[in-house]
C-alpha cells in the first residue's frame, strides 16, 4: 500500500490526531508501523515505562531497527531515577504534536498510558509538584498527632477533598494537606481548573481481544520471550546502580518490580515468572476498564487485518 493520497503532507487543513490506544500486548506498535507506512505521520509515544532510558526488554519497547525505520517520539528521555508525571508528558506531547502538524503531517499518539492520553484529551489539572519539605513536615506531624487528626485538618479547609479521602489513605491525605499549604488553593479548587489539551480532530481507537483468553496467552507468551532475551541481565544491570531502588516509578514497572524481588532472593524463578504474568494481566484489565468508560471510542479488534482499512477510512471522511 503506497501513501495515502500519495502525498508527504496533508495542506488544506489542521491534520486530525491519531489515538490508538490498548491493553499491554494487544498490537498497538506493528498496527502503528502500518499505519507510518501509508500515512504521513509522527509516531508519538504514551507510554510512562517506554520514557525510561536502558529499560527495553521489559517494557518491550521497538527495537533499535524499528525505532530507526519507524522514529518513536517520547522514547528513552528519562534517566530511571527519574520522575516523569502525566502533567510532564502532556508539555511533551503537546510540543510534539504542534511540531508534527506545523509541517502538514498527522500526530499519531500511540501505547497503553490511559491517563496520559486521558490528561492530553480533556486537560490536567494544575496541581503543584511534590514538595518534601512539607512532605517532611507532615509526615512529622501525623506522627505526633495520627492520620485521623490530619484528616479533620483537611476537613476545616477542603471538606470535599476530605469526604473522598479515608482517613487510612494517608498517601492521599498528605498530598491534599500538601497542595493546600504550598499554594494557599485547595485540592478541590485545583483540579477543577483544567490546564492546556490537545485541540482539532482526534480520532480515537482501541485495540481489544475477541476473548480476554487470547490476551492472557500473548502476555504470558511475551513474558517468557522476554526472560529468553536477557530480562533478567537488564535488571541485573538496573539493580547494581546505587541510585535505584523499588520506591522509584521506574523500578515499580510491570515486570520490573517482580525482576528485581527475584534478584534479592524474595523468591525463585517460577515464582517471578508467574507474579510478572499476573501482574501484567492486572494491568491489561486496568487499562480495558478505563476504555470500557472512555467516549468517542471507535474500537477495534486484535488481530483484525481491518483494523488498518478502518483508521484510514476514518482519517479520509475528515
Amino acid at each position: 500500500m503506497t501513501k495515502l493520497a500519495n502525498q508527504e503532507h496533508i495542506d488544506d487543513k489542521q491534520p486530525p490526531v491519531i489515538c490508538l490506544m490498548g491493553p499491554t500486548a494487544s498490537g498497538k506498535t506493528a498496527l502503528a508501523m502500518a499505519l507510518y507506512d501509508v500515512l504521513p505521520c509522527d509516531i508519538i509515544s504514551v507510554d510512562s515505562a517506554l520514557v525510561f532510558k536502558g529499560m527495553d526488554i521489559g517494557t518491550a519497547k521497538p527495537t533499535a531497527d524499528e525505532l530507526a525505520a519507524y522514529p518513536h517520539q517520547l522514547i528513552d528521555i528519562k534517566d530511571p531515577s527519574e520522575s516523569y508525571s502525566a502533567a510532564d508528558f502532556c508539555q511533551d506531547a503537546l510540543k510534539a504534536i504542534a511540531k508534527s502538524r506545523e509541517n502538514g503531517r498527522i500526530p499519531l499518539l500511540v501505547g497503553g498510558t490511559m491517563m496520559y492520553f486521558k490528561s492530553l484529551i480533556d486537560g490536567i489539572s494544575p496541581l503543584p509538584q511534590a514538595d518534601q519539605n512539607i512532605r517532611d513536615v507532615i509526615a512529622l506531624e501525623a506522627a505526633e498527632k495520627g492520620w485521623f487528626a490530619m484528616h479533620e485538618e483537611l476537613h476545616s479547609f477542603d471538606p470535599v477533598s476530605a469526604e473522598r479521602i479515608h482517613p487510612n489513605d494517608p498517601q492521599r491525605l498528605a498530598r491534599a494537606i500538601e497542595v493546600y499549604r504550598k499554594t494557599g488553593n485547595t485540592l478541590t479548587q485545583l483540579t477543577e481548573i483544567k490546564g492546556d489539551k490537545v485541540n482539532g480532530n482526534i480520532l480515537q481507537f482501541a485495540i481489544a481481544p475477541k476473548e480476554r483468553s487470547d490476551l492472557h496467552a500473548r502476555i504470558e507468551l511475551r513474558f517468557t520471550q522476554m526472560i529468553a532475551q536477557g530480562f533478567e541481565q537488564e535488571v541485573t544491570g538496573l539493580k547494581e546502580r546505587a541510585d535505584l531502588d523499588l520506591d522509584l516509578p521506574a523500578i515499580r514497572c510491570v515486570g520490573y518490580r517482580q525482576m528485581w524481588q527475584h534478584l534479592a532472593g524474595d523468591y525463585d524463578h517460577d515464582e517471578m515468572v508467574f507474579r510478572g504474568v499476573c501482574a501484567t494481566r492486572q494491568l491489561a484489565k486496568r487499562q480495558l476498564t478505563w476504555l470500557r468508560n472512555w467516549q468517542n471510542l471507535q474500537w477495534l479488534h486484535m488481530d483484525d487485518e481491518n483494523n488498518l482499512k478502518v483508521i484510514l477510512s476514518a482519517v479520509s471522511k475528515l
